[in-house]
């Protein structure tokens, strides 16, 4: 399929294949609305939406949901009707005698992506952040309690997960203060107050959910197949020190909760359907509720992730980590399934992130915390002396991901952030 209603390269993040949902506004169009990316360009859906182009689509009040400032409302629909309106975006945009293209030129319903300033997809109601991956799993056992301890007698049991803070995840952009609090560097001493001296940056999706469920009312992993509306890229930065101190025994709190960093591209899972894999083997077998029995057995997704650090020093980006999802033990439906088991309600526009998205070689670990081995080995950058075992101050760095198809990618756009000094407290 090809797109004729705007030029669009191959190495494009946002292909007719893809077409994620963002909100935006323009200097010119102050008030937030529901775009869709194609190539350079946004597609205005509430413009679309008044040419008919939505209009057969059961169950779907187009201008409503489309003129909404978020994507709360869309995504509490299903997937059906999700998948009814990317089809007549693909139909409207490859057709070049489609009916609407006949009144409608790119002027019309577009602008440019150069002119857009995006805002957060969705209003999060909660925020649950996972532990998914066995290779950082295990890199930080190894590190805080040995090889033979380095995975907790829970991990290949369950997802685990904790409760974060809805309030301060932000999109991509958006600055963010170096967070003060309790501190220990020496074991033999009190603790002390100040700025982390241990910020790091963690490399992981997360998604949204649909139409959530019923408090009390259980999801299958075949049903938490169609309540995930799409996937962002997220950074949860993490104070290594805030949280070495405090997490015994409830688990993260102030070293997570000052920000969280996402994309502003929601992709939708059926774009990311062709990239289907089979997900890391599970052993010991997991419990019934945790297996699928309708759904397509391939519980994993082939996306290519990249990090990158812009230190202050210089204006250029160094590679820090190259990653793919499909390293992730435990998929998206089984952590979605495992949050609702106990009669958990989710509701739409929720959030729920993988946890730090490691491989199996050093290139692939998704954090500063295993790069650098809790801070012993200094991490190069470039050729001119600069070099990182944590985040300093104006360091900036940068998220992307896509996957790679037969001349075209479905990809994530950029989620980036830079780490303003600490608020000084005069403590």
């Amino acid at each position: 399929m090809k797109c004729t209603f705007v030029d669009v390269a191959p190495d494009s993040d946002f292909s007719i294949q893809n077409l994620p949902y963002g909100i935006f506004t323009t200097d010119s169009m102050p008030n937030r609305r529901v775009g869709v990316a194609i190539g350079d360009y946004v597609l205005c859906m509430s413009a679309l939406a008044k040419t008919g182009l939505f209009a057969g689509i059961e169950g779907l009040d187009a201008s409503q949901v489309f003129g909404s400032p978020q994507l709360n409302e869309f995504m509490s629909l299903n997937r059906p009707i999700w998948r009814s309106v990317r089809q007549s975006l693909q139909q409207f945009l490859s057709d070049e005698t489609h009916t609407v293209r006949k009144q409608s030129n790119v002027d019309a319903v577009a602008v440019p992506m150069s002119s857009v300033h995006m805002h957060m997809p969705a209003k999060i109601g909660d925020y649950t952040d996972f532990y998914a991956s066995r290779e950082h799993a295990t890199n930080v056992g190894v590190m805080f309690r040995g090889k033979e301890n380095a995975l907790m007698p829970n991990w290949t049991h369950l997802p685990v997960g904790y409760h974060g803070r809805a309030s301060s995840v932000v999109v991509s952009g958006t600055p963010l203060r170096r967070p003060n609090g309790q501190r220990r560097p020496n074991p033999a001493n009190p603790p002390e107050f100040g700025p982390s001296m241990r910020l790091d940056y963690e490399l992981e999706m997360a998604f949204f959910v649909g139409p959530g469920n019923a408090l009390g009312a259980p999801l299958t992993v075949d049903e938490a197949e169609d309540r995930i509306f799409g996937v962002v890229l997220m950074n949860d930065w993490s104070a290594r020190d805030i949280q070495a101190w405090e997490y015994v025994p409830l688990g993260p709190f102030l070293g997570k909760s000052f920000g969280t960093t996402v994309s502003p591209w929601v992709v939708t899972m059926d774009a990311l359907e062709p990239f289907r894999v089979m997900q890391p083997e599970q052993v010991p077998e997991p419990l019934p509720y945790l297996q699928c029995s309708n759904a397509d057995a391939r519980g994993g997704f082939d996306i290519n992730l990249n990090v990158h650090i812009k230190p202050h020093e210089s204006n250029e980006y160094f590679t820090l980590t190259r990653s793919n999802l499909k390293y992730m033990y435990w998929s998206l439906r089984q952590q979605l399934a495992h949050h609702t088991v106990n009669g958990c309600n989710m509701r739409p526009g929720d959030l729920c992130g993988t946890g730090t998205i490691s491989g199996p070689t050093e290139e692939s670990f998704g954090s500063m915390l295993e790069l650098s081995w809790s801070g012993k080995n200094p991490i190069a950058l470039g050729d001119e002396g600069i070099s990182r075992t944590f985040i300093q101050d104006n360091d900036t760095v940068r998220l992307t991901g896509y996957c790679q198809g037969d001349g075209y990618r479905v990809g994530f756009g950029e989620c980036m952030g830079t780490i303003l000094p600490a608020i000084d407290l005069g403590m």
